[in-house]
């Protein structure tokens, strides 16, 4: 099997590059990689031709294959891309005026059984590789020809998988997104969403390259939170809120948390003002989701004016958004992604 180059930092670069070869091959082979975006190993035009050559018959790219294409209503794109050993993992573009997102994964799956997720009924296959994941922003950056040095690129890993529980992965992952000599994307442009792994959140915090950190709270109290999130019961509110109020947030940083709102179960004014209290004194901003509903879901959306009515609460005293639905009608939309087929196929060549 090809050793695939995309998921390598330059050290590893230069052991595969070969010992008989000048060290500024591998910073070209880098540069193609990562900056340039390149289709395929032999279109690296600063490398010798013999050298392309010799290195596309014993290497490849990597980066995942497209299997499907979904295009929404409102230009959200959801791609079903294949992996080598021909599993599938689910990547969104959200465009918007003046931004990109990229929703990447982190995982094949997710074992982390959230009540209200889609992901959640395929339980884990895997984790992805450092390769696995960069591949997937790389894929829509040269589908969409988006640059990080032009566009406003936003990364957010917050689609299959618990990121914290492929950490290794998603750190190494980390330093080639933000390397300024590769993607050059900005870490204040990458977000990691968390259940709640505690000792994960901890490691994350020594880091000295790593995304933000969002925490998917969705519930107002211990209890509520068990039902909708069974990791609760290993890891408890209370702890989880006491390492967020320790983690060391970077001068230009606030924590996110995300609230996905259930018709009649966590969406209550009463529960809009115990969330105001559990976030008080820490350095925040909440995001709302009214729920993405979904096959084999047993919750409903709230109306907008329950929606609203919450908002109002919490936001008297923390900062309150609410997230726009991108990409319901083809199931790509937060807490949607199980590779679900849909009516909105666009046929593409992959």
């Amino acid at each position: 099997m090809a050793q695939p180059l995309v998921g390598l930092e330059l050290a590893d670069l230069q052991r595969v590059v070969g010992e008989g070869q000048p060290t500024f091959r591998a910073r070209q082979v880098y540069e193609a990689i990562y900056r340039q975006k390149v289709p395929d190993l032999l279109a690296i035009s600063t490398l010798p031709a013999a050298l392309r050559a010799e290195l596309a018959g014993r290497a490849s790219l990597g980066v995942p294959r497209l299997t499907n294409r979904y295009e929404s209503v409102d230009g959200t794109c959801r791609y079903l891309l294949g992996l080598e050993d021909d599993r599938t993992i689910e990547t969104v573009l959200m465009p918007e005026e003046g931004r990109d997102t990229v929703c990447i994964s982190s995982q094949v799956g997710c074992p982390v059984n959230c009540q209200f997720c889609l992901t959640a009924l395929m339980g884990l296959e895997r984790n992805l590789t450092a390769g696995e994941i960069v591949g997937q922003v790389l894929f829509v950056m040269r589908a969409h020809d988006l640059s990080a040095s032009i566009d406003r690129l936003n990364i957010v890993m917050m689609g299959m998988g618990e990121p914290l529980l492929n950490l290794p992965n998603v750190l190494k992952a980390t330093r080639l997104l933000t390397d300024p000599a590769g993607m050059a994307i900005s870490p204040k442009r990458i977000t990691l969403s968390t259940s709640g792994i505690i000792p994960k959140i901890e490691e994350l915090a020594r880091e000295p390259v790593r995304p933000k950190l969002a925490i998917s709270l969705n519930a107002s109290h211990e209890e509520q939170r068990r039902e909708l999130m069974p990791i609760t019961r290993k890891y408890h509110l209370k702890d989880l809120l006491e390492a967020c109020r320790v983690y060391p947030l970077r001068h230009w940083e606030k924590l996110t948390f995300e609230y996905v709102l259930l018709h009649g179960v966590n969406d209550t004014d009463a529960d809009a003002r115990r969330v105001a209290r559990l976030l008080a004194n820490l350095n925040c901003k909440v995001n709302l989701i009214a729920l993405n509903p979904g096959p084999g879901i047993p919750f409903e959306t709230p109306t907008d004016e329950r929606v609203a009515s919450f908002q109002a609460v919490v936001r008297k005293t923390i900062p309150c958004f609410l997230r726009k639905p991108r990409g319901r009608d083809i199931f790509a939309a937060c807490g949607q992604l199980k590779r679900i087929e849909t009516t909105s196929l666009v046929t593409v060549s992959a």
